[in-house]
């Protein structure tokens, strides 16, 4: 994530990304749990469009100021978790309404295969930079990730997508923390809500 500090051009957008973030792994827990039925994927579709022009700019400032790792995520999240995942709710919602026209969604596994193998590899990156707060989260989000990929590609039944939705829902309350933390930190110039350092230690 982006520094805060004095000389920094711009400030800290992480708190609005996480909030972003919390906002996509909460309702997809809402759906893959069956707390919410499907009819309210269009509504979802709005929401992750929304979290794309949040994170988009999260990720445009990040890369400004020289933050590789997180403006980086933020730039592929904000793209293809966000918004082509919530065109992809508008697409779905009406053919499955027409009816028509049969959708092979297992191409869905192939992208989301790549987007989970990237962030596995891209995790030990955060373990080392980041809180372990942040750890935790991207650890939480490639849980989600994995199983989200196993069951679009029909190699896990769709009874495994509570995984995913546990998971992320972790991952969304670890957000909300986060970004409360960095908030209240910025405003009074001290630890309220403590951030721990990251899992991964240097070694002396």
């Amino acid at each position: 994530m982006s520094s805060n500090n004095n000389q920094a051009t711009w400030a800290n957008p992480a708190p609005a990304g996480l909030v972003a973030l919390a906002i996509a792994c909460i309702t997809f827990f809402g759906l893959l749990s069956g707390n919410v039925n499907h009819s309210a994927i269009p509504l979802l579709g709005c929401w992750l469009i929304g979290g794309f022009i949040v994170q988009i700019v999260v990720a445009i400032i990040e890369l400004r100021e020289g933050a590789i790792l997180g403006g980086n995520v933020f730039l592929f999240f904000s793209a293809f978790f966000m918004l082509t995942g919530g065109l992809e709710f508008f697409i779905k919602a009406y053919f499955n309404t027409v009816g028509e026209v049969p959708i092979d969604t297992t191409i869905d596994g192939y992208a989301w295969a790549v987007l989970f193998i990237s962030l596995l590899l891209w995790t030990p990156c955060y373990l080392k930079k980041s809180s372990a707060v942040m750890g935790l989260l991207v650890v939480a989000v490639d849980v989600g990730a994995c199983f989200v990929t196993l069951t679009d590609l029909k190699i896990l039944s769709s009874s495994f997508s509570v995984v995913s939705a546990y998971a992320l829902l972790i991952a969304g309350i670890l957000a909300i923390y986060l970004a409360a933390a960095m908030q209240l930190q910025a405003a009074y110039g001290r630890t309220v809500l403590p951030i721990p350092g990251p899992i991964i230690k240097d070694s002396h």
